[in-house]
């Protein structure tokens, strides 16, 4: 489902819009998974307008040697966190096995770190056998989509539907044949960047991510 572009006051306007188009979906049952931190206000709105639950999808980037931005792949949160490897990227920089395994490490102490700070000792939600909607506040490339798409399924997710305010035609080209439901309310040709499309993108803070967290926890 797509819609003509749109201006959101802020994440949480972006999130209450978001889920009245979610609701004329048939998505029955969801978890809804943030990604930190700029998708959890949206996702926030989300999962209190549906009544759904609220998780974090935590996602954390391969870098390349010296090049920290190019992404070799991603390391996804979960029970046991997958390494989601992007083969072209791979074939591109051929970096060492020990390379990847280090720097693999590293990112699953972030996800760790991470997690530990804003859900504390809450037990996790399960992806296997639900309907999962993946929620951000904007996509620019769908890297990190594409990763906590290919993550979810192979933690046996039932269905999955990607949700985000606005992204790239071909973003949303390239994430359509991964996902069973894409709903995405603005895409702009030409697209600029995320914060364009928001009259407030302030950086969400941990605490902002915290509260959000426990309000939804405590619903």
């Amino acid at each position: 489902m797509f819609y003509e572009s749109l201006i959101f006051a802020d994440r949480a306007d972006a999130g209450r819009k978001l889920a009245n188009a979610i609701q004329k979906e048939e998505f029955a049952d969801p978890v809804v998974m943030a990604l930190p931190r700029g998708g959890v206000p949206v996702a926030f709105e989300v999962a209190t307008i549906l009544e759904a639950p609220l998780e974090l999808l935590i996602v954390r980037k391969i870098g390349a040697p010296g090049h920290a931005e190019f992404g070799l792949g991603a390391l996804v949160d979960g029970d046991e966190p997958q390494l989601v490897l992007n083969a072209e990227a791979m074939r591109m920089v051929r970096p060492s096995e020990a390379y990847v395994a280090e720097e693999t490490e590293r990112q699953r102490t972030e996800l760790r770190r991470r997690r530990a700070l804003y859900l504390g000792d809450r037990p996790r939600i399960s992806p296997k056998g639900r309907n999962i909607i993946i929620v951000d506040d904007g996509i620019a490339t769908g890297g990190t989509a594409k990763a906590a798409v290919q993550a979810l399924r192979q933690a046996g997710a039932a269905a999955l539907m990607l949700a985000v305010p606005v992204a790239p035609p071909s973003a949303v080209a390239s994430l359509r044949s991964r996902v069973d439901r894409i709903v995405c309310l603005a895409t702009p040709e030409p697209f600029h960047a995320v914060s364009i499309y928001y009259d407030d993108f302030e950086q969400t803070t941990d605490a902002e991510v915290i509260t959000l967290l426990k309000r939804a926890g405590a619903e």
